[in-house]
C-alpha cells in the first residue's frame, strides 16, 4: 500500500468528520511558517516530522529552560538548516512570527492557554494529548478552534497508526461479536518512593513561567524536566497520560461519544505517603488505580499499577481488551493486536504493528493527515473535537477518584448531575494574573 492509499484508507477508516467545515483550505504546495512551543523530547519527535515533511519553514522555538532551547535551535540547524529564532514567551512568538502553524508539546497544564492563543494569532495547531487539565480548558478549546476557524490536530497517533486501523476494522466488521466489556490498561514496574530534596531553579530555567498558571511549587527534579506528570497540579497521573491513549481507543472503535456514569479508586501503598514540604516533595498521583465507565451498550474498565512489573501476565504491559460474544480482541502496542476465538477450534489471528523509530510511533502518518486536513478545509483523524471527549473520560476518571465517589455525568450539557462539590472539580482557579479561559 502506497501513502497516499494508506492515508485514504485511514481517514475512511477514523471517526465520520462532521459537515461543519474547516475554513480556509490551502494550496498543496504552500509552505507553512511554524514554530514549536515546548522544545523538550516529544516537542521535538513532532517538530522532526514537521521538517521531514517538507511542507514547514520553522520560524520560532520557544521554550522557558533555555537547555531545551539551545538543543532545538542546534537540530532545527541541522536537519532543516531553518535559522528560527528563539523566545521565552509564546506570547511575543506568536505576534512577531505570525506563525501558520503551532506545535505545542508543554506539559498539560499550558495546553489550553497555548492552544487558544494560537489559534486566535491565526495557526493550525498540533497539540500534545491530553488536551487539557481541566475539563472545563478542554470546552473553552474546541470552542476557540471552532471559532476560529482552525484545524486542531491532538497527538493521539495510535488512531492512524496501520495496526490500529485495521483493528478497528476488525472489531467493527462484527468478528468479535456483541462487546460487553472493554478493559484498558498499563502495567509497569516501580517501587517505593524516596522524597528528593528540593533545590534552587536551575539558572537556565524561569520556574516561575513553568508553573503558570498552575501552583506555584519548590523547584524539585522529581517534576522538571521529565516528571510532571506524576504530580497532580500539572498533569493526571498514568491515567492522564497512558490512559488517554486507551481509552480513546475505545471511543474511536465503538463510536460512543460519553460514559454515563464513572466510578475510580486507587492509591499509593507501595510509593508511601505524598511529601511536599519546603524541604523536599514526592509525586502525588496514585502507584495504581482501578476506574470504570458505564456506557449504555458495555463497561469500560482501566487498570494502572507502578509496581510488581513482572512475567507473569501475558501480552503486553499496555492495551486495552474488547470482550466480545465471539472472542477477545487485544489492540496493542508494540505487538500489534491478537484475536482469540470463543471457539477453541477457532483461528487465533494476528496483526502486525508497523511503527516508526524513535519511541514506536506514527507521528509521521498523523502529522501528513494533519497537512491534508489544512489543505483539503476538513476535520483531521484526531480532531480536537474527538480527543475532547476522550480526555474527560480520563479526567472523569481523576475527579471521581479525588472525590472518593461515584459521578453520574450528562455528556450533553457537561456537567455532574445533581453534584455540585463535584463540579467544582471541572475547572480551577488560575494563578496570578493568568486568566482561566471560557
Amino acid at each position: 500500500m502506497n501513502r497516499r492509499q494508506f492515508l485514504k484508507t485511514a481517514a475512511a477508516a477514523s471517526t465520520v468528520f462532521s459537515a461543519i467545515p474547516i475554513l480556509g483550505a490551502e494550496p498543496s504546495w504552500k509552505k507553512y511558517r511554524t514554530v514549536l512551543i515546548g522544545c523538550g523530547w516529544w516537542g521535538n519527535n513532532i517538530l522532526n516530522e514537521a521538517m521531514a515533511s517538507g511542507a514547514c519553514k520553522v520560524v520560532g522555538l520557544c521554550d522557558v529552560d533555555q537547555r531545551a532551547l539551545d538543543k532545538s535551535i542546534e537540530n532545527v540547524k541541522k536537519l532543516s538548516g531553518d535559522e528560527a529564532k528563539s523566545y521565552r514567551d509564546y506570547r511575543e512568538m506568536l505576534e512577531k512570527e505570525k506563525p501558520e502553524i503551532a506545535i505545542i508539546g508543554t506539559p498539560d497544564h499550558w495546553h489550553a492557554l497555548q492552544t487558544i492563543a494560537a489559534v486566535q494569532a491565526g495557526a493550525h495547531v498540533y497539540v500534545e494529548k491530553p488536551i487539557s487539565h481541566t475539563v472545563g480548558e478542554g470546552r473553552a478549546m474546541v470552542n476557540a478552534a471552532r471559532a476560529a476557524g482552525k484545524t486542531v490536530q491532538v497527538g493521539t497517533h495510535r488512531r492512524i497508526s496501520p495496526h490500529n486501523v485495521s483493528g478497528r476494522e476488525f472489531i467493527r466488521s462484527g468478528k468479535v461479536g456483541k462487546i460487553g466489556m472493554v478493559r484498558c490498561f498499563v502495567l509497569y514496574g516501580g517501587g517505593p518512593e524516596t522524597p528528593k530534596k528540593n533545590t534552587e531553579p536551575p539558572k537556565e530555567l524561569d520556574w516561575d513561567f513553568w508553573c503558570g498558571p498552575a501552583p506555584l511549587r519548590p523547584f524539585n527534579p522529581g517534576i522538571h524536566p521529565k516528571g510532571f506528570r506524576s504530580y497532580l497540579d500539572y498533569a493526571n497521573g498514568t491515567l492522564g497520560d497512558w490512559g488517554i491513549h486507551w481509552l480513546d481507543q475505545v471511543l474511536w472503535v465503538t463510536g460512543e461519544k460519553w460514559p454515563r456514569k464513572v466510578f475510580s479508586h486507587g492509591g499509593r501503598q507501595v510509593r508511601g505517603p505524598v511529601v511536599n514540604t519546603s524541604e523536599e516533595q514526592t509525586s502525588d498521583a496514585p502507584d495504581h488505580q482501578v476506574a470504570i465507565w458505564e456506557f449504555e451498550p458495555f463497561t469500560m474498565q482501566w487498570e494502572h499499577r507502578l509496581f510488581a512489573g513482572n512475567n507473569a501476565e501475558k501480552g503486553e504491559e499496555v492495551g486495552c481488551y474488547f470482550y466480545g460474544t465471539k472472542g477477545t480482541f487485544h489492540m496493542g502496542w508494540q505487538k500489534g493486536w491478537t484475536f482469540y476465538p470463543s471457539n477453541r477450534n477457532g483461528e487465533v489471528i494476528h496483526g502486525e504493528a508497523k511503527l516508526n523509530q524513535p519511541d514506536g510511533q506514527n507521528i509521521k502518518e498523523l502529522w501528513a493527515d494533519f497537512l491534508d486536513a489544512i489543505r483539503a478545509g476538513r476535520k483531521p483523524v484526531c480532531d480536537i473535537e474527538e480527543i475532547y471527549r476522550s480526555t474527560n473520560c480520563a479526567l472523569l476518571g481523576m475527579l471521581s477518584y479525588k472525590l472518593g465517589r461515584s459521578i453520574n455525568w450528562d455528556g450533553e450539557k457537561e456537567i455532574i448531575v445533581g453534584d455540585d462539590a463535584a463540579n467544582k472539580f471541572l475547572r480551577r482557579d488560575y494563578r496570578g494574573s493568568w486568566k482561566y479561559p471560557v
